[in-house]
């Protein structure tokens, strides 16, 4: 019903403003009418993200709809807008991901590292943060958060303690572990494929990174949360011995079989993405190719494998809502670079900058962090990712701009309960089970320590490897 919208009066005061006062300051910068309206569009479905999130579907049909009755978006136009190639990339991870998930592999993998661990608080968090990190860099970090709050969640039990601070801790390595690899994060999808990064590009620049920003947050957590640590002591020695898992594969609850299969297409994906370039290479095909070619090849193995259950497998396992909200946005996005905005924008970026390579670098890293702690990361960098390319066409180096961004898209959506994903979805299942709710005062004080220190941290590990960067990416464009 319509009543279900209306949040409080002040969510939609915000909203108005935003919507309506947003277009008129950037008009100020020299923006045309038909600029201007671009804009308008795009804030619709921007602020109805950051107001209205659960509903943000619906604005961004609103804002998209604009901007067709406005003649500034036709349909040929959407479709060239609307990232396909990005869309289908994570329609075929997602399939690939609910297939090892449906055979508990990342369960069993967990369980066993675990047990390697024994009784001990501090190891067991460092262990839990780490596969944290390292599961969203070779999945991505919604897949990563579901099952590893979920082996915390079993690791708790039926103990009285507050779950929150656990969980917080292992969404901020989750958010740093996902800018470490293409696959991580959304993020790392739509800069790969919008720049000619590639699987290995990631490995050199992002990933060293990314471990250095772990090592300092998993430092970070032991010092904010170190009694809640120190609390987890007799919960680990109440489940000493138990088998729970061992018990299902006697069982046959869960299939060795199934595992070890899993086991192998998981492998066979990620070797695969590493090793796209050089296949691109060897076949003499078009850069990235592979890169959304091995993602289709193991959803079509998952998907054969699954026989009877493959439909249940894409309907389910597939984030339909969340994929239809990305075209619709890209669709939006790609018509402020149609019009002309991000032109406009990129040539006060530059002047602000004064052409500075390492002043524009951190205007991007700062900028794209900013608007990651105040909504969705992937809002925030496909705003981005068009600028990029008006300071290509202006003849200076990008090639640093496209990791300032990364890093501010994925260690930013640290900072606040609505900058990430992950974060939203592990809200989330607190909820659903019934054990407590994450205010955004209690996510606040420690998300902003975690996501300002390690932003300062990739910075500087940015800056300081400037000499060594490329002036161009490569010979693929930027669209």
């Amino acid at each position: 019903m319509i009543g279900d919208l209306i949040f409080t009066k002040r969510d939609w005061i915000w909203y108005a403003l935003g919507v309506l006062l947003t277009p008129v300051l950037f008009a100020q910068m020299g923006l045309s009418l038909p600029q201007t309206l671009a804009l308008g569009g795009f804030c619709v479905v921007l602020y109805g993200a950051i107001f209205f999130w659960q509903y943000r579907l619906a604005f961004a049909c609103f804002g998209i709809s604009l901007l067709m009755v406005t003649g500034l978006l036709d349909v040929p136009h959407l479709i060239e807008f609307a990232g396909l190639d990005i869309i289908l990339f994570l329609i075929a991870m997602m399939t690939v991901i609910g297939f090892l998930e449906e055979k508990h592999f990342f369960e069993v993998v967990i369980d066993r590292l675990l047990l390697l661990v024994g009784p001990h608080p501090k190891r067991i968090m460092i262990v839990m943060m780490t596969l944290a990190a390292i599961s969203a860099a070779l999945v991505d970090e919604v897949t990563s958060i579901l099952f590893i709050v979920a082996a915390m969640l079993n690791l708790l039990g039926r103990s009285k303690l507050n779950p929150i601070p656990y969980i917080l801790m292992l969404v901020f390595t989750t958010n740093i572990g996902s800018s470490a690899t293409v696959v991580g994060n959304p993020v790392g999808v739509i800069i790969a494929l919008r720049s000619g990064l590639t699987f290995l590009d990631f490995i050199r620049w992002a990933t060293p990174i990314s471990i250095v920003c772990l090592v300092l947050t998993i430092l970070l957590c032991l010092r904010l949360f170190g009694r809640d640590i120190k609390r987890l002591k007799e919960v680990l020695e109440g489940r000493r011995g138990e088998r729970t898992l061992e018990h299902f594969l006697e069982e046959g609850r869960i299939s060795k079989r199934g595992v070890r299969i899993a086991g192998w297409l998981f492998a066979g994906v990620i070797l695969g993405l590493i090793l796209h370039h050089p296949i691109e290479h060897w076949l003499h095909l078009p850069k990235n190719t592979m890169l959304l070619g091995v993602a289709l090849l193991g959803a079509g193995i998952a998907l054969a494998i699954s026989g009877e259950k493959a439909r249940a497998l894409v309907e389910k396992r597939v984030d339909w809502w969340t994929l239809t909200f990305f075209i619709l946005l890209f669709a939006s996005v790609g018509t402020l670079k149609q019009t002309g905005v991000t032109s406009v924008i990129a040539t006060r970026i530059i002047e602000l900058s004064g052409g500075d390579i390492p002043i524009l670098t951190s205007l991007f890293a700062w900028s794209s962090w900013g608007l990651t702690a105040v909504m969705d990361n992937v809002l925030a960098v496909a705003t981005f990712v068009p600028i990029v390319n008006d300071v290509a066409n202006a003849g200076l180096q990008t090639f640093p701009l496209w990791w300032a961004m990364l890093m501010g898209g994925t260690l930013g959506g640290n900072a606040t309960l609505i900058g990430s994903t992950a974060n939203i979805v592990a809200a989330g299942l607190l909820e659903r089970r019934e054990l407590g709710t994450i205010t955004f005062q209690q996510w606040l004080k420690p998300g902003m320590v975690v996501a300002i220190l390690t932003m300062l941290v990739a910075l500087f590990l940015v800056l300081l490897q400037l000499p060594l960067m490329p002036s161009v990416v490569s010979a693929t464009a930027v669209h």
